[in-house]
């Protein structure tokens, strides 16, 4: 079994070829490539790699299969006694992506 522990957008993920996962959202269109070299570990069955802090010359390459916006997460204030109430939303912009191939 092949894998990989990625950081990107300041957010870890273990990934495997073939995988689809959520990030926040990267630069780029819908079906370009890409590659990410913020490679913190790699397992592949018996080797592993583990990197000070990152693994020298290895990739990640990714296929951007979507962007969108999350749902929306409401955030409210309230003071007591003061009348003070506020209610602000946020929608966060995400991007699917695929995991290609995991390079050494």
């Amino acid at each position: 079994m092949k894998y990989a522990i990625i950081a990107t957008s300041g957010t870890q993920y273990r990934v495997e070829e073939d995988q689809i996962i959520t990030v926040d959202k990267l630069e780029g269109e819908k079906d370009s490539t890409g590659t990410i070299k913020s490679v913190l570990l790699i397992v592949d069955d018996d080797k592993i790699k583990i990197g000070t802090p990152e693994v020298k010359d290895a990739t990640v390459e990714y296929k951007i299969v979507n962007q969108y916006q999350g749902d929306k997460v409401r955030v409210s204030k309230f003071k007591a006694k003061s009348r003070y109430r506020k209610t602000m939303g946020f929608r966060a912009q995400l991007t699917d992506i695929k995991i290609l191939k995991i390079n050494l």
